[in-house]
């Protein structure tokens, strides 16, 4: 994601030495050399991203940070100040600036500081869109890493075509989220989406709940009734960790696919089904096939579409975004108006190695929002393994 940030220094020789620095960086930039530049600036929500000198020749720069507070998204605000001026910083802080720079300025501190603001941008930005959304739709994360990306287009391809999709990844890398991503993208966004956890069906009643049954077909079958896979007739069934099922199921599983009906049990009559499939496995099916555990022709049928989604820890430059998304979430559940996440706290959660995925990041910011009392979350409200001294 680009971002555009406005120098506000009155010094000209000043600006250009910024300006080139992060263009360099791939940062677009535009000047103000004084308050009312800025102000005009900000009016046409231009910037992304603020740099903000505190000397300017119409008045201190922090009288900008109050006009700031009332963007929505607000763009984070890094202060430039003169070396040793700390009462100015602490000041600007309350108000809400995001960090401060003293002069002369290190062109390396400068950068990096601009990096940690632009994950705060793309946090608010994500806010922002969800809170103007209203909808209960899942708030399925793009994000930036370039796999995630691919899988997205690819996922929406299925989605439009309704063929079956297997989704493989470890435990809490997305993978409902996915799948309901993929219901959304498609034309069965408005039908019956039924997710059916394989491994929480006993073995005794998955074929029942299933297919459904007759009356009679078994002692306490009093009455006729229908399925899973009939209740999801023209939507979508997702069958989640489908690896728990044994070699039976598999194959009646299999009949589904390929014929597109089902018998009920204890029923003759065939029953004709419209659905899109889309299982998901945290297993290697391969290894598992190999060790006749799985049904080669199934996986195969499911597999229509192969979607593996990688674990946290290799796409934690989307942290951010996803931060954003629970963080909107929680504040409806829990009654909460936390606006966003300073950026320490970012840097503690990019330093975890995420065992639990998504799963455990959404606990994590559940947590935090519990004990946050302030506008943001700040490193002091996540759990005491990101703490410093841990």
């Amino acid at each position: 994601m680009g971002a555009t940030v406005l120098v506000v220094d009155d010094e000209k020789l000043a600006r250009s030495n910024v300006c080139e620095t992060l263009g360099d960086a791939g940062y677009e930039t535009i000047e103000a050399g004084d308050l009312d530049q800025a102000h005009k600036f900000i009016d046409a929500g231009a910037a992304d991203i603020v740099l903000l000198d505190v000397m300017l020749p119409d008045g201190s720069g922090l009288t900008l940070l109050d006009r700031i507070a009332l963007e929505n998204p607000r763009p984070p605000v890094i202060l430039i100040t003169a070396f040793g001026d700390v009462e100015t910083a602490v000041e600007a802080m309350k108000k809400g600036a995001q960090d401060f720079l003293q002069k002369p300025l290190d062109l390396k501190q400068l950068v990096q500081a601009v990096d940690k603001a632009r994950e705060v941008v793309i946090l608010r930005r994500e806010l922002h869109m969800l809170r103007q959304s209203g909808s209960n739709q899942v708030e399925m994360v793009l994000g930036e890493n370039p796999q995630m990306q691919r899988i997205l287009l690819e996922a929406e391809r299925a989605a439009s075509a309704q063929v079956s999709v297997l989704i493989t990844g470890e435990t809490g890398t997305g993978k409902n989220l996915l799948a309901q991503a993929i219901r959304q993208m498609g034309p069965r966004a408005d039908k019956p989406f039924i997710p059916i956890n394989c491994p929480a069906l006993p073995e005794t009643m998955i074929e029942s709940e299933l297919f459904g049954h007759e009356a009679g077909a078994f002692t306490g079958a009093q009455k006729r009734k229908p399925g899973l896979i009939e209740v999801a007739d023209e939507g979508i069934l997702f069958l989640d960790e489908i690896s728990s099922t044994k070699p039976e199921m598999q194959a009646k599983l299999l009949h589904v696919l390929e014929e597109r009906s089902f018998r009920r049990v204890g029923g003759i009559k065939e029953i004709s089904v419209d659905i899109q499939i889309i299982a998901a496995s945290n297993r290697d099916l391969n290894a598992m096939i190999k060790e006749g555990l799985f049904r080669e022709d199934l996986y195969y049928r499911l597999k229509v579409l192969d979607l593996h989604l990688p674990p946290l820890r290799d796409r934690k430059e989307d942290i951010s975004a996803f931060v954003g998304s629970f963080i909107s979430q929680l504040n409806l559940r829990m009654g909460n108006t936390v606006t966003g996440i300073s950026a320490r706290a970012i840097k503690a959660l990019k330093k975890h190695n995420w065992p639990g995925n998504i799963r455990e990041l959404s606990h994590t910011i559940e947590r935090a929002m519990l004990f946050c009392d302030d506008e943001e979350i700040d490193i002091g409200h996540l759990p005491p393994e990101f703490q410093p001294s841990a």
